[in-house]
């Protein structure tokens, strides 16, 4: 059985992202590989083992073009009001709380931030099939 550890975006400026990703997910640094050309920073919580890869190319000044394959990152929270307004308030600038119902019935409450580099990461409230 494999067992997921990681997901890895490319950023432009290490110091940004890994603000961003402290202020809005409580993402610490767990490890930083240095080398020639690129740098590795692996960031977790103690909410998960899960860790976000965040890979600095030396020499990149130019935005990366995400193209129209990336999906999203998705994180779990409990109180997903309370999270929206703390986002808010840090000035993350979290789109508006969607309730997912398609049929009637509840699939899921969330909302997405853009992070710095424009990568889209969709908050859900803890329930349902998101334990």
């Amino acid at each position: 059985m494999a067992k997921a550890i990681h997901s890895m975006i490319r950023v432009l400026d290490e110091a940004r992202s890994v603000d961003f990703y402290r202020r809005a997910f409580a993402l610490e640094i767990a490890d930083r590989l240095d080398f020639e050309n690129f740098t590795l920073v692996y960031l977790s919580n103690p909410e998960s083992a899960f860790e976000l890869e965040l890979t600095i190319n030396k020499g990149q000044s130019d935005a990366y073009d995400l193209g129209n394959g990336y999906g999203h990152f998705a994180v779990l929270v409990e109180d997903l009001a309370s999270e929206h307004a703390r986002f808010e308030a840090e000035g993350l600038n979290p789109r508006k709380i969607v309730e997912f119902a398609p049929d009637g019935e509840l699939v899921g409450k969330f909302f997405f931030v853009t992070d710095p580099d424009g990568y889209e990461i969709e908050v859900l409230q803890r329930g349902g099939r998101f334990k």
